[in-house]
């Protein structure tokens, strides 16, 4: 494209990024990047569905009351209410874009709603067991048919183009953000974008961690680029593991919804005996983050690889109809769910932290919104609760949109092309393959679900080895999309350890043997680089 120069840039294509240019393009022209193709991102993969308080037995103060209870104190209680009063309008708002959820006769919504761990109530809507892919697909059609979007799949951002880098704007009093540098994969140049708004969409950080539910996107981009470019950081200590994944050689971060819990499911040690109900008095109903501990403590106490979530009991049919997907991946690896159990693991699965935004999506940086899992609205607190992250996409995306709507356009500088004068190709690229196994295994073994101090700096000491031989691999060497993942997840990693560091208590997701009581005021932890 001769002419990079765009209204609004949104870097991701997920859920998030997606509902706000449908959003907007009526308005201004978008383009989307997206760093492998538009529908690769984690949104595809959300299997559970959308909590909406939509039946008359429920109530967007109930939604409130379980997502308080979740978030252990650290929610915003502001932007709770706005999301979950804000719920049932967006559902149908999907709904009108043709997304087609799982409907039930006899239910008075004419929707089948499930119930998922630290729900009181059943309120989440979902379309069979792929409610993301669904989404996303309808969606899709929408954005590529659109005359004011372009979606440009295999580019990689870089990183933001702020005024203090640019003569004649550096003594701005409010820092303002004017587009990125963005690599083309396929043709190896990097382009400069110019944007009067520019929006961080690319999803969480979970690829930072060895197991993961996440796909391979997810490597904490916009998290590290709005770290870099001056942006408040809150609340990274707190990752979410998905109590279960399943675990097979073959199943590589396949997810087992919460919903299957939801229905009935029961998880069992590999003699049969169930054992939730000796952690938490809701047993496999218990939040995320007392699940996933309970499974960590069962398989080191007792050495398993794994632990069992068993829903046999229920009628073949059921699970076929409700299960699909799951159904049919378990069946491919040999295993009938209708017949025995799921052999599962906990596994990285959401980051809870990120851009500190208000709650329309605006960060501390002129013109620089982030929204989706990338961004800290406050909705999610220490713990997110279950099929609250695809609402978030949709409520704070039309959010910002509506924001943006209503910003005044401002002249644009003329911003300088990418500098590769004084950088060379890489001589050996084993370094970057081998420091990324290096990170991830480090962090799923001393930054995990259960911490402690010593094992926290075990790993500060390793980001901090690494940090210097990417720094210098990336001063040296010409940019690839490997190296800018892996600084990504670099300075992520960093982010998570710093923050965890600082809580000296243990709370929601993050549990730590040297602080494992709770402390009587709840506070964010908020980072903010000196530059």
């Amino acid at each position: 494209m001769s002419n990079n120069n765009f209204d609004t840039l949104i870097i991701g294509s997920g859920l998030a990024g997606f509902t706000l240019a449908l959003h907007l393009a009526q308005y201004k022209k978008i383009c989307i990047v997206t760093k492998q193709t538009a529908d690769s991102g984690a949104s595809s993969w959300a299997q559970g569905g959308i909590a909406a308080a939509l039946s008359t037995n429920d109530s967007p103060a109930n939604h409130v009351h379980d997502t308080l209870v979740a978030g252990a104190g650290l929610c915003d209680e502001e932007v709770t209410r706005y999301v979950a009063e804000n719920a049932a309008n967006a559902i149908q708002w999907l709904i009108r874009q043709g997304v087609i959820f799982t409907s039930d006769r006899t239910s008075e919504t004419g929707y089948h709603l499930t119930k998922e761990g630290g729900h009181s109530i059943r309120r989440i809507i979902h379309s069979g067991d792929a409610t993301g892919k669904a989404v996303q697909q309808a969606l899709i059609q929408k954005i590529r048919n659109h005359p004011n979007i372009s979606v440009l799949e295999h580019h990689i951002a870089i990183d933001l183009i702020t005024s203090d880098k640019l003569p004649g704007y550096a003594n701005l009093k409010q820092k303002r953000c004017f587009g990125a540098y963005i690599l083309n994969k396929k043709k190896d140049k990097v382009l400069t974008f110019t944007a009067q708004n520019t929006v961080l969409a690319t999803g969480g950080a979970s690829k930072v961690y060895l197991y993961t539910t996440n796909p391979d996107t997810a490597t904490g981009d916009g998290i590290a680029m709005g770290w870099r470019a001056g942006c408040q950081i809150a609340n990274m200590e707190f990752i979410q593991f998905h109590p279960t994944c399943l675990y097979h050689p073959h199943a590589k971060s396949f997810l087992i919804s919460e919903a299957v819990r939801g229905e009935g499911g029961l998880l069992k040690l590999p003699n049969g005996e169930r054992f939730m109900l000796h952690h938490d008095p809701r047993a496999e109903l218990a939040p995320r983050d007392i699940v996933a501990r309970a499974i960590d403590f069962e398989m080191k106490k007792r050495g398993l690889d794994c632990v069992y979530l068993d829903i046999s009991h229920k009628p073949a049919g059921f699970l076929q109809e409700h299960f699909p997907t799951i159904y049919a991946r378990c069946l491919e690896l040999g295993i009938d769910i209708t017949r025995e159990p799921i052999p599962v693991v906990p596994a990285a699965h959401y980051t809870c932290g990120g851009v500190v935004t208000d709650k329309h999506g605006k960060t501390g940086l002129d013109n620089l919104y982030a929204i989706g899992e990338t961004a800290h609205t406050g909705l999610h607190g220490a713990n997110r609760l279950a099929s609250n992250s695809l609402l978030e996409c949709l409520v704070l995306a039309q959010a910002a949109g509506n924001d943006i709507v209503n910003q005044p356009a401002n002249g644009l500088p003329h911003l300088p092309d990418w500098d590769e004068s004084r950088v060379t190709d890489a001589d050996e690229e084993i370094v970057i393959a081998h420091n990324w196994d290096e990170l991830r295994r480090f962090m799923w073994n001393y930054v995990g679900i259960v911490r402690t101090t010593k094992r926290l700096q075990r790993a500060q000491h390793r980001i901090a080895l690494l940090h210097e031989e990417i720094n210098e691999y990336y001063t040296n060497f010409r940019v690839s999309s490997d190296l800018l993942e892996l600084r990504n997840l670099v300075d992520s990693a960093d982010l998570i350890v710093r923050s965890a560091m600082l809580r000296h208590e243990s709370r929601g997701l993050h549990y730590s043997k040297d602080y494992p009581d709770t402390l009587p005021v709840a506070q964010n932890t908020i980072l903010q680089r000196e530059i």
